[in-house]
């Protein structure tokens, strides 16, 4: 991505920081930190908090690996699974504004030959960006980028008491808790694009 941004002669950017994009946005902040103007952070994990628990099912097969528990957690990779990444936690009201296509293209690309196993490999290899937090937060402490934190207090994935801790590290951050789940541009873009544009406007 460092490459991209060089190819591109992107000398500065906010950056958008989402689910796995979020620690792989990170650590591009850790190493270039002259490049980054501001932080939109959109269910994103950088602290403890956000993973207790919801994840224990995965660190009990990080400890202690076994075909049984692979095979468990690989049924999340699927065509269930993968409607159940935009549904899960979802209010009724709120499910009538996800349109199918979303989890048919998502799992038409996922099946490709060979996918599936990378995907299974990228969540177990999520355990080294973890590692990371520590580092991340102590890049917020010292830089205090200017940053948006916008949470779906239903997302079943990240736990929403991870959005207040971005005030530990970054006081001045903006904080929304809003009414949805994990895909939020899906179900709530007009709000999501409004608080990005008032964010853009005061930075």
């Amino acid at each position: 991505m460092n490459k991209f941004t060089d190819e591109i002669n992107l000398k500065t950017f906010t950056i958008y920081l989402h689910d796995y994009g979020a620690p792989v946005g990170l650590q591009l902040c850790l190493n270039h930190p002259e490049k980054i103007e501001g932080l939109i952070v959109q269910n994103g994990n950088a602290y403890e908090e956000g993973v207790y628990g919801i994840w224990d099912e995965m660190r009990d097969y990080w400890e202690n690996p076994t075909p049984e528990k692979k095979k468990k957690l690989y049924a999340f990779l699927s065509e269930e699974g993968v409607k159940w990444q935009y549904t899960a936690g979802l209010p009724e009201e709120l499910l009538s504004t996800l349109s199918p296509e979303l989890w048919m293209l998502d799992w038409d690309s996922m099946k490709r030959p060979g996918n599936i196993d990378m995907q299974y490999e990228l969540k177990c290899d999520y355990k080294n960006h973890m590692k990371m937090f520590p580092a991340f937060q102590e890049y917020f402490r010292v830089h205090q980028p200017p940053a948006l934190v916008i949470w779906g207090k239903y997302d079943p994935f990240f736990n929403v008491e991870e959005a207040a801790c971005y005030k530990r590290d970054l006081p001045d951050a903006q904080v929304h808790i809003i009414d949805g789940s994990h895909w939020v541009l899906e179900t709530n873009f007009d709000e999501v694009l409004n608080l990005i544009s008032d964010f853009f406007k005061e930075h």
